[in-house]
């Protein structure tokens, strides 16, 4: 059981900095257009909000497929689209149960759900950060609503 914990606590920490790189790569892709875009009409605000959520979803998406890729390697699951499937379905905690994991590495999936859960409510943060700075913020060059 110690194993499977530091599989799962290696596994966080990967997904972590990989959620830390998307945000930092969301972040500067919002100031880039932050600082082009200052006299732009509305629809520009719905481009960087739309594209900050398109890049935390590809850093959740990364994640996914590194947990997939844990379970391959650990022979959990047989087959990368098996093994891609089921860590989607269990990072976004929806659990069909269609695909079930080798019962000796069960718990590594309760640690994915628990991770997936974690990653998303960050995302979710970036996200609101961004729709407050566009569409809240007092500084210059901000329109207001």
């Amino acid at each position: 059981m110690l194993l499977k914990i530091f599989i799962a606590a290696c596994m966080m920490v990967a997904t972590t900095g990989i959620h830390a790189g998307g945000m930092i790569l969301a972040m500067h892709a919002f100031r880039a257009g932050e600082a082009r875009d200052k006299q732009r009409l509305h629809r520009t605000r719905v481009y960087r909000v739309s594209g900050t959520v398109l890049i935390m979803f590809l850093a959740s998406l990364v994640e996914m497929l590194v947990w997939a890729a844990a379970y391959l390697a650990l022979g959990a699951i047989q087959g990368l689209e098996r093994a891609v499937y089921f860590s989607m379905v269990t990072f976004t905690t929806l659990g069909y149960g269609d695909i079930l994991i080798d019962g000796r590495w069960r718990l590594l999936a309760s640690f994915e759900a628990a991770n997936g859960i974690i990653m998303f409510g960050w995302s979710i943060a970036i996200v609101i950060a961004v729709v407050q700075r566009v569409y809240f913020s007092k500084e210059p060059g901000h329109m207001d609503r």
